[in-house]
């Protein structure tokens, strides 16, 4: 992100550019997603709503109003990095020309970035669930039991410093050509999107392929806004198997919203569901 901003801006100004590109991504995936699956076809794809409700206004004010705050912690450590690279006490290892590794290192050290942030998000994520910090630092992502897209960066403050906390490790560790940053931050928001969809895309197949079952679904992360203590993963499921925390019912749920889903669309290709 500090690369991605030009050189002769002050640091206020680099400030807003860094909160405005956070809050700009969160608005295109996170509005987007809203706006297909919560207005435009909120009546006509109810069935595949994982929770058959939708929440009240003041969550979603909620979830908006914490990813706001969020977004000021985000843009806030950006210029904390900026200020480190001035200082000359601490260079970053971000690059711009693939020469000067390789491409097979840029495919490698982007899947890298992804896994890592995967462990990083598990581990502090069921940290964040111990009774110590619980209330101090995470229950305000919980305040939303059935969540929207806009849930996606709720953090209070403290977790958002937390979580942005990964960007540091990694580009002052791994070099990382400047597109691999930008693939990650899109993988991000996208799985974080779809993880607080509150709708399920994934085939049925999905838990039970070879592949894709390693792949965590919309349901997965659902559950752990409904019953807090399970399902701690963000990309995969990796962790929640080693470690034996998915929800017990995590495969029954997701068979039957899943098959809801396709039966409702089976009808309505039929018309037996009107607008």
């Amino acid at each position: 992100m500090t690369q991605l901003i030009p050189d002769d801006v002050g640091l206020f100004v680099r400030w807003l550019i860094a909160f405005g590109m956070f809050s700009a991504r969160y608005l295109v995936f996170a509005g987007t997603a809203y706006l297909v699956y919560y207005v435009i076809k909120r009546q006509e794809w109810l069935f595949m709503k994982i929770q058959q409700q939708f929440p009240h206004r003041k969550q979603i004010l909620t979830e908006i109003k914490y990813s706001i705050l969020s977004f000021l912690v985000f843009a806030t450590v950006i210029i904390g990095m900026r200020v480190v690279n001035n200082s000359g006490l601490l260079a970053n290892k971000i690059y711009f020309h693939l020469s000067e590794h390789s491409v097979a290192y840029f495919i490698f050290s982007t899947a890298l970035i992804i896994f890592l942030h995967d462990a990083y998000f598990y581990w502090i994520h069921r940290m964040m669930h111990h009774p110590l910090l619980y209330e101090r630092v995470h229950k305000a992502h919980h305040l939303s039991k059935d969540p929207t897209p806009w849930a996606a960066f709720a953090f209070h403050p403290s977790e958002a410093l937390i979580e942005i906390a990964f960007v540091p490790l990694i580009i002052y560790t791994i070099p990382l050509h400047v597109a691999a940053l930008v693939i990650f931050g899109v993988w991000q928001v996208t799985f974080n999107v779809i993880g607080h969809l509150g709708y399920e895309i994934f085939p049925r197949n999905t838990i039970r392929h070879r592949l894709f079952k390693w792949v965590n679904t919309s349901t997965n992360h659902n559950m752990h806004h409904k019953f807090v203590r399970c399902n701690y993963g963000l990309y995969f499921s990796l962790w929640d198997r080693l470690m034996n925390t998915n929800h017990a019912k995590y495969y029954e749920t997701f068979d039957e919203v899943t098959t809801r889903r396709d039966e409702g669309f089976e009808k309505l290709k039929k018309g037996c569901i009107r607008n």
